[in-house]
């Protein structure tokens, strides 16, 4: 294919470049059989058209597609280009759906709809959905919903949410009683409530809604760490709001008190972060 022939529209070049991937006697292909069958899934080393043709028949096997779209997820994260382009053809029915509906009454050129659909997917593909969480594939179609009802809204145009996709998204931020999430976040900081060290995880995960292994990977901390770690947050958040110790004035006692659990806090982790090894010792010399 020429430069000339590829196609416009950013949808339709997602389409082209994964026919590429998958024709020839080798086309790109998962090994189903980690999987155990799932909900009636194949075993063995599948060609992805095939995988694809049997999640269309089998919408209601949301075990499989689960676990199918989790391996699909971790690759495009760790491995090769070429398995970015497969979960997003993978998606393109749900992609294409959110296309059709978002262009209707579109004022401009609907392939601007389709790049935005399109970003909003692979920004959550890239590491914004937790694979941890059920329903992952829904979770990115969402993404992908929402960047081009976002662009429709910085247009002026008009659309209607999808009501089916919402309880599918990962977490939430609750809503606070004032101001924005972040101010929120920046005075619990302040106060100690937030441990400094843990200010940006907590946005990237909480209001970014990032996916937690990179993140862990970064502090050097196991996933389930990281998750128990935002949960005390979360907790501690919970009983600031309700104290209002974030709304309004601290009393010297009060904040003497949250730096006092902040520290032992610190102390903790300092005890059970891992050791280095020792260095062997240098032969005296002669």
């Amino acid at each position: 294919m020429t430069t000339n022939d590829w196609p416009d529209s950013p949808l339709d070049a997602v389409d082209t470049a994964f026919a590429a991937l998958t024709d020839g006697p080798r086309p790109l292909s998962l090994d189903l059989t980690p999987f155990g069958g799932a909900d009636g899934l194949p075993t063995g080393v599948t060609d992805l058209p095939t995988l694809h043709r049997w999640l269309l028949a089998h919408p209601r096997a949301y075990t499989a597609r689960d676990l199918v779209w989790r391996e699909l997820i971790r690759r495009a994260r760790t491995n090769r280009p070429e398995w970015v382009i497969a979960a997003t053809a993978l998606a393109m029915p749900a992609l294409r759906h959110h296309a059709g509906r978002l262009r209707a009454g579109w004022p401009g050129d609907a392939r601007d709809v389709d790049a935005e659909i399109l970003t909003g997917f692979l920004t959550a593909l890239r590491d914004r959905v937790d694979i941890d969480r059920p329903a992952p594939y829904a979770a990115l179609a969402a993404a992908g919903w929402r960047a081009g009802f976002e662009a429709r809204r910085r247009d002026g145009a008009e659309a209607t949410p999808v009501d089916d996709l919402e309880h599918a998204v990962g977490p939430r931020t609750p809503r606070r009683p004032y101001g924005h999430s972040d101010l929120l976040i920046r005075r619990a900081v302040q106060l100690r409530i937030i441990d400094a060290v843990d200010e940006q995880p907590y946005i990237d995960l909480r209001l970014g809604n990032r996916a937690p292994e990179p993140i862990a990977a970064r502090l050097g901390i196991s996933v389930d760490t990281l998750r128990h770690r935002i949960r005390r947050i979360d907790s501690r958040l919970a009983a600031a709001l309700a104290d209002g110790l974030l709304s309004g004035p601290t009393a010297p006692e009060r904040r003497q008190q949250l730096a006092t659990a902040a520290a032992t806090r610190e102390r903790i982790r300092a005890r059970r972060a891992p050791r280095p090894a020792a260095r062997p010792a240098t032969p005296a010399a002669a």
